[in-house]
């Protein structure tokens, strides 16, 4: 694609892990301290599995599940249509997209935050599903209906942490990659507003990585690291960022802290789907190749 939906950014742009404890009568809300939502217990499961685990294939039953108990929350789908995009599998993903739509459109009259941010997650979803289909001027449309429907959803309530969740990611993306854009407004926005703070810190030491300042990115993935060391995926984050410090130092020992991240990230690599394994290899390789050119000197 993958510059219009990369991968990465459509599954960590619309899921969180970490859970605080609300009404014990409902599932937690993996968003809010203050005017939770009921979520189901298997949507739940689900998040806990994918973001505290980061067990891609683990998450598959839970979401099979919640999808017949809890048929009206728009999250399961939205997972679901998340995982088939990992997995290539695009008629799966038209399907979910169209189900996180629907679901998004049902809870619009009684919960307008997140039944609009949810039609724009089904937008993007299926808005994926035609650029892998037939293109990017396919895809244009879909996305000027992604943001309108961000925009409604933040005229109800702009301070809501799951939206700032989201358009945080989009508005960091987009920030960072554009010529001539300032990301500190969007950065600033995504710290205060967005909401759990293990997505706020992985988000960041993306956007920091990117914007190559390194040592900021470092201290934002070890955060993301420290509360939630369960996933490999926040190994392999710390590794890239590692292993940028050390190329741009020559410093070996950079070198080898970032090729045991790297190790341990690959201890976990079943769990993962391809297209993150794939480059994990590739930059393990890299590393490797680097550290001999250094001993070698």
């Amino acid at each position: 694609m993958k510059k219009l939906f990369p991968s990465h950014f459509i599954v960590s742009l619309i899921f969180a892990s970490i859970f605080s404890v609300v009404n014990p009568a409902w599932a937690k809300d993996p968003f809010r301290n203050n005017n939770p939502r009921n979520i189901g217990k298997h949507t739940e499961t689900a998040f806990k599995t994918l973001f505290l685990k980061g067990d891609y294939r683990g998450a598959a039953t839970p979401l099979k599940l919640a999808e017949s108990q809890e048929p009206d929350e728009p999250l399961s789908y939205a997972l679901r249509g998340s995982l088939a995009f990992t997995e290539e599998d695009w008629e799966t993903l038209k399907i979910y997209g169209n189900k996180t739509l629907n679901a998004g459109a049902k809870l619009v009259k009684k919960d307008p935050v997140r039944g609009n941010l949810y039609l724009a997650v089904g937008h993007f979803l299926e808005g994926a599903y035609l650029y892998e289909k037939d293109g990017a001027f396919s895809a244009i449309n879909k996305l000027q209906l992604v943001f309108k429907y961000l925009d409604a959803a933040e005229d109800s309530d702009p301070n809501d942490p799951e939206l700032n969740l989201i358009k945080g990611y989009m508005d960091l993306l987009l920030a960072v990659n554009l010529p001539f854009s300032s990301p500190e407004q969007a950065i600033a926005r995504f710290k205060a507003y967005a909401a759990p703070n293990y997505l706020v810190d992985r988000g960041l030491a993306v956007a920091y990585r990117d914007l190559k300042q390194y040592d900021q990115a470092l201290k934002f993935a070890q955060k993301a690291l420290d509360k939630a060391p369960d996933n490999p995926e926040h190994y392999y984050l710390k590794a890239q960022i590692l292993r940028k410090i050390g190329k741009k130092q020559n410093n070996l020992g950079i070198l080898n802290d970032a090729l045991k991240h790297f190790n341990i990230a690959l201890t976990k690599s079943a769990q993962l789907p391809k297209f993150i394994v794939k480059p994990l290899k590739r930059e393990k390789r890299q590393t490797e190749t680097k550290i001999a050119e250094i001993t070698n000197q």
